[in-house]
C-alpha cells in the first residue's frame, strides 16, 4: 500500500512541486496551506510522514509540531528557509526527525524521506523488544512512556528514542555521530550538541534512581547505558 505524506506548506509553488515529485514516486499526497489545516489533515489522514514548513500562517510549524507530538510519533521533516544551526537544533529538540533547508533539491528531499521511513519501519519491526525493563525503570517505545521509580515521566519522543537505543544494547559505547545517524537517521554535519543536550535532559530525569544502571559518558568517545552485573 502506498505511503501517505502530508505536506504542510503555504507557498503554492513549493507545495505543487512536492506533490508532483512525490506522486511520481508512488506516494499518496495530502496538502495543507496553513498550520491549522495541517493539524486537521494530520488527524483526518493519519499520514505516514509529514513535511512541515516552519513559517506558516494561522499556526507556525513549531506550534504544529508540538501538537502533533502530543498525539503521535509520526515522522516529521521540517522545511525551513533558515540555515542557522539554532533553528535546526530547536526542531530536533522538539521532536522533528529531520530538517531540509530551502531552496532544496528534490533528490535530497526524496532521499531523506526514504531514510526516515526506512528507519521508522525498522523500529516498528522490533515488536516486543520495544519495551525494556530495568531496576526502577521501564522504557516503553510503543506507548512512548518512561516509568521511573513507578512514576510516569513526561519525555519528548527523541529523548525516548535515544534512551531506548542506548538501553537496547547495554554497555555498548556509541559515538555522538553514530547516535545522530541511528537515532535521528541523518548526518548532522558533525554537530553533536543535540546529542549532548538530550543526554543532559535524560540524566536530570534518571540520576540517582538506581545503582544497577546509569547513563555514562565515555570521555573522548561518546555515551553508553551501563548495566552492572548481578
Amino acid at each position: 500500500m502506498a505511503k501517505t505524506i502530508l505536506v504542510v506548506e503555504d507557498d503554492p509553488n513549493i507545495a505543487d512541486l512536492l506533490q508532483l515529485y512525490l506522486t511520481k514516486e508512488g506516494y499518496t499526497v495530502a496538502l495543507a496551506n496553513d498550520g491549522g489545516k495541517g493539524i486537521a489533515q494530520f488527524r483526518a489522514v493519519k499520514p505516514d510522514l509529514i513535511l512541515l514548513d516552519i513559517m506558516l500562517p494561522v499556526l507556525d510549524g513549531w506550534s504544529v509540531l508540538r501538537t502533533i507530538r502530543q498525539e503521535s510519533a509520526v515522522p516529521v521533516i521540517m522545511l525551513t528557509a533558515k540555515g542557522e544551526t539554532q533553528d535546526k537544533v530547536t526542531g530536533l529538540h522538539q521532536g522533528a526527525d529531520d530538517y531540509i533547508t530551502k531552496p532544496f533539491d528534490m533528490k535530497e528531499v526524496l532521499a531523506r524521506i526514504e531514510a526516515v521511513l526506512r528507519r521508522t519501519s525498522k523500529d516498528e519491526g522490533k515488536g516486543s523488544k520495544r519495551r525494556l525493563v530495568f531496576d526502577k525503570l521501564i522504557i516503553d517505545l510503543d506507548a512512548f512512556e518512561l516509568i521511573v521509580d513507578g512514576k510516569r515521566v513526561e519525555t519528548p519522543p527523541k529523548e525516548m528514542e535515544l534512551l531506548f537505543h542506548l538501553a537496547s544494547t547495554p554497555n555498548r559505547v556509541y559515538t555522538r555521530n553514530q547516535l545522530l545517524d541511528e537515532v535521528w537517521g541523518f548526518d548532522y554535519f558533525g554537530d553533536s550538541r543535540t546529542v549532548d543536550v538530550h543526554i543532559k535532559r535524560l540524566r536530570e530525569k534518571l540520576e540517582g534512581v538506581s545503582d544497577k544502571w546509569s547513563l555514562k559518558t565515555v570521555w573522548g568517545v561518546g555515551y553508553k547505558f551501563e548495566v552492572l552485573p548481578g
